[in-house]
């Protein structure tokens, strides 16, 4: 890092580089949930419209960049941004963008460290903050309920969570103890920007419904079809999407593709769609359990298993099995001050909420869970510990 008055003082007062065009790249790396994490290039014009809402998120695009100038120039709703997430990873990076484009007063910290997040909100009356789902939201809990009980949270009116969800039941802890703040799961990712927000009938017996953008549809991977109402199918995005990986043409064919004259992105997630457009997603492709020939996907299990009250954290994985092919596996972080749960317990619970063959057949309970410094599941660990576990 450089201090920013270093930065400064080494400058140039001039406008030492050729003008700059919606066609320079801005690369922003994944967060390596399923591998190595990946630079996704983005044209800065098809970024601007994708991930920052052609600059005016909640309103009309502009159509030629002075009118940002304008925008920012006639005054605008005073709100403080608060990107909590490393600002390698796009949550953070668009959130910060975004407030600046507004014009808008954006804070940053160096780390996410839960007691001084609630001293920045209160002392930098922040209004709207962005995290990554229960892994972020959940600290602050505790800190809100021990050390920081009392801290004024009235200025912060948005939660937002890219990236990973923040479950129904944490999701009702935190707005018990800020209920001024609107909490939002939004759906995209580096590679798309953003495609749409939950729906307020989410939630575990439904799953995770998004009200999509009208450029995105859920498709066959292997034909680019649109699937038919209720078949599942692999979420995919058309329009302002990014050119490629950095130095991964491997990975950049078999992610992007052309269709009707229009470029197109694959994400990994697998979803449905019902006959009003709303699409549930499921979980990503890459992290499914095929179970004696049925498929399960770990965040629909893992959002069953937090609403446990002695489960703090949980990954769900599939260990080889004998029997089944694979066997859905728990890593369960437990709640401080809970007793140790059975596999029992946890099945009982499961059964009232879950299909039978998706309750878990193996527990294992682990200090703490493993997740990247932006939040993301590291679900090699989760399987590596499970099938260490049930060799066992």
């Amino acid at each position: 890092a450089v201090d920013f008055a270093d930065a400064e003082a080494s400058g140039s007062p001039g406008r030492g580089f050729p003008a700059r065009s919606g066609d320079d790249q801005f690369i922003i790396y994944t967060g390596g949930t399923t591998g190595m994490p990946k630079g996704v290039m983005w044209r800065q014009e098809d970024l601007f419209f994708s991930g920052l809402g052609g600059g005016a998120p909640t309103g009309e695009p502009v159509r030629r960049p002075e009118e940002l100038a304008e925008r920012v120039a006639a005054g605008g709703a005073g709100i403080t941004f608060f990107p909590t997430p490393p600002l390698m990873h796009g949550t953070s990076t668009l959130t910060a963008l975004i407030g600046f484009n507004f014009g808008q007063r954006v804070v940053l910290h160096r780390r996410f460290a839960p007691e001084e997040v609630l001293r920045t909100v209160e002392r930098e009356r922040v209004s709207a903050m962005s995290l990554v789902g229960d892994a972020m939201l959940r600290p602050l809990i505790d800190a809100l309920e021990g050390p920081m009980k009392g801290t004024d949270m009235s200025s912060l009116f948005s939660v937002s969570s890219s990236g990973a969800i923040m479950s129904d039941t944490v999701s009702r802890q935190f707005r018990a103890l800020v209920p001024n703040a609107l909490l939002l799961n939004n759906f995209g990712s580096s590679e798309s920007g953003f495609n749409g927000t939950a729906t307020e009938d989410s939630g575990p017996e439904r799953g995770f419904r998004v009200r999509v953008n009208s450029r995105t549809q859920v498709v066959d991977p292997a034909t680019h079809e649109p699937v038919a109402v209720g078949e599942v199918g692999r979420v995919a995005q058309c329009g302002h999407v990014p050119l490629g990986y950095y130095n991964d043409p491997r990975k950049t064919a078999e992610t992007f593709f052309e269709k009707d004259g229009e470029r197109w992105v694959l994400l990994g997630d697998m979803a449905t769609v019902d006959e009003e457009g709303v699409v549930t997603v499921l979980g990503r492709g890459s992290q499914c359990i095929n179970t004696g020939g049925e498929k399960v996907y770990p965040e629909e299990v893992e959002q069953a298993l937090k609403a446990h009250p002695d489960v703090y954290d949980v990954l769900v994985a599939g260990v080889p099995d004998l029997k089944w092919g694979h066997h859905v596996a728990a890593v369960v972080q437990l709640r401080e001050g809970a007793e140790r749960i059975s596999l029992d317990e946890l099945q009982s619970h499961c059964r009232t909420r879950l299909a039978g063959y998706k309750v878990p057949r193996q527990l294992v309970i682990a200090e703490s869970i493993r997740r990247s410094p932006s939040g993301k599941a590291d679900y090699r660990w989760a399987q590596k510990v499970a099938a260490v576990a049930a060799d066992g």
